[in-house]
């Protein structure tokens, strides 16, 4: 299929107000699309379903389902875009001083509660909105296809629950038949064209609490667990530390939901203690998150591996040997198209060692990832 042949098909679809995904995994080259052929909203009850889940930041019981069985898949093998269109939104709104003092404000309470040792950390996070010139999603996928080529680029949309894009640094969770691994990203510095670079004790203390939480969380789930030595990883205009953790199911006595209750929201995106961390943001932030920092993905993909060339492929074949593969990543560096207005939404981790006004430009930063493509 060719490129134009490719979008004509997803446009025309989106027109129709048909729910769709479309998206490309990290580092590889191939584009899928999912096209659901009714409007129906289908609900993950248990995660035994297949299909494409996107589940909200506070509620799992809310995963939407693109479910394979009532959906069409196509895909892309040699995508290419030259990036010279235009810009696709107006930058004429400057980012309101009130905004700014409200975050500043929020992060200096949240320190303040850490420092009464009530939490530890806590992940606070605000939105930008800036007027689209272009409303056309398609065209913002395509530069963050051509822009962020490490992440995980992703376009969905369900006429009842709305539109959202993406290009996440982060994965979840990724699991084939038992085995599993799972990231633990925190800590954010500006990349200045070197990724050999000094981490503070703010970024580095960051990131062990949620290399901390995860593998404590999940421990009485899994066997043979292992954690990775800390990295540095670049996304974007942006460094970040990542270990992985890996291991192998042991669902037993837990299915895959409770397994990803435990586990979501990690720290990266929340706070330590959990439940604290999670009732301060809803009480504090002064706005809903949504999808913002939930996650989304591949839900008991069947992934066929051919004999002779090697290669996994999701068309069934008989003379195949069949697994199940499921990956589910967390939705940052992310927008979503509302009214013809672009929603930017990001946050960073605080602590006790964090400075406000370092937070606020922390985000800053963060929302110019996706901006660049605007």
């Amino acid at each position: 299929m060719t490129t134009a042949l490719f979008f004509e098909r997803l446009q025309a679809h989106f027109e129709r107000k048909l729910p769709f995904v479309v998206y490309r995994k990290p580092n590889e080259n191939t584009i899928y699309s999912i096209l659901q052929n009714s409007d129906e909203l289908y609900y993950a009850n248990d995660f035994t379903e297949k299909g494409f889940v996107f589940s909200p930041f506070d509620d799992i019981d809310k995963t939407i389902l693109i479910p394979l069985e009532a959906c069409e898949i196509i895909s892309l093998d040699n995508f290419h875009f030259t990036n010279k269109e235009k810009g696709v939104i107006s930058l004429l709104k400057d980012i309101e001083e009130k905004e700014q003092q409200h975050h500043i404000a929020i992060v200096k309470k949240g320190v303040k509660e850490i420092k009464k040792g009530i939490l530890r950390k806590v992940v606070l996070s605000r939105k930008e909105v800036h007027k689209l010139i272009n409303p056309n999603p398609f065209t913002i996928f395509k530069k963050l296809l051509s822009t962020y080529v490490k992440g995980f680029v992703y376009c969905w949309c369900h006429p009842q629950v709305g539109l959202w894009l993406g290009a996440t640094p982060e994965t979840l969770i990724k699991i084939e038949n038992q085995k599993f691994s799972v990231m633990a990203l925190a800590g954010t510095q500006q990349y200045k064209g070197v990724e050999n670079i000094v981490w503070q004790n703010k970024e580095i203390e960051e990131q062990q609490y949620v290399t901390d939480f995860i593998t404590e969380n999940i421990k009485t789930s899994v066997i043979n667990i292992s954690v990775s030595n800390s990295e540095t990883v670049k996304s974007g205009n942006l460094l970040h530390l990542k270990s992985t953790i890996t291991g192998t199911l042991n669902l037993k006595d837990i299915n895959l939901k409770q397994f990803l209750r435990k586990l979501h929201p990690t720290p990266a995106v929340c706070g330590v203690p959990k439940p604290d961390a999670k009732a301060f943001i809803l009480k504090n932030e002064n706005y809903n998150r949504e999808f913002y920092t939930g996650f989304l993905g591949e839900l008991n993909f069947e992934m066929y591996r051919q004999p002779r060339a090697g290669k996994h492929n999701i068309e069934i074949r008989a003379y195949a040997v069949k697994k199940y593969t499921t990956q589910l990543y967390v939705n940052l560096r992310c927008m979503q198209l509302k009214d013809s207005n672009a929603l930017i939404y990001v946050g960073g981790g605080i602590t006790k060692l964090s400075s406000p006004e370092s937070e606020w430009e922390e985000t800053v930063s963060k929302a110019m990832v996706i901006k660049t493509v605007l």
